[in-house]
């Protein structure tokens, strides 16, 4: 018998609130997209999303066609739910391919109070940590 939709999403988000206040926030890159779009409303860091290292590892097409990505920081609109279910980036974070969602602190690893942008891009003064 399969759990209920409801009662996995709930344990996911307690799991995911339990390491967002244990996990310490992890450095962008220049090239990160720093995801904030719902994060912190939902009591989670925003998501530091290392787009150079998937660039070297794959196409543009594999993500922005296949998966259905927009070419544009904050034009998605995803949800935890679609990632459980399969969809943008739960296609290969499924545990088989690249770890699981319920890994949270892998990705919502940013510092609190982040805004949506690409680190390190003309929009955020150049290069450089924060």
């Amino acid at each position: 018998m399969k759990p209920c939709r409801g009662a996995v999403a709930g344990a996911i988000v307690l799991l995911a609130v339990l390491q967002f206040l244990a996990s310490p926030p992890a450095r962008a890159e220049y090239g990160d997209v720093l995801i904030n779009k719902r994060s912190e409303k939902e009591g989670m860091r925003p998501v530091v999303f290392p787009h150079w290292f998937h660039r070297i590892r794959f196409r543009c097409k594999v993500c922005h066609n296949e998966l259905g990505f927009k070419m544009r920081a904050g034009g998605n609109d995803v949800l935890m739910v679609d990632i459980i279910e399969g969809k943008f980036c739960g296609m290969c974070h499924n545990g088989q391919i690249a770890w699981s969602p319920e890994n949270c602190d892998l990705c919502h690893s940013g510092k609190p109070g982040l805004q949506t942008k690409i680190f390190g891009s003309h929009q955020t003064g150049g290069p450089g940590r924060w």
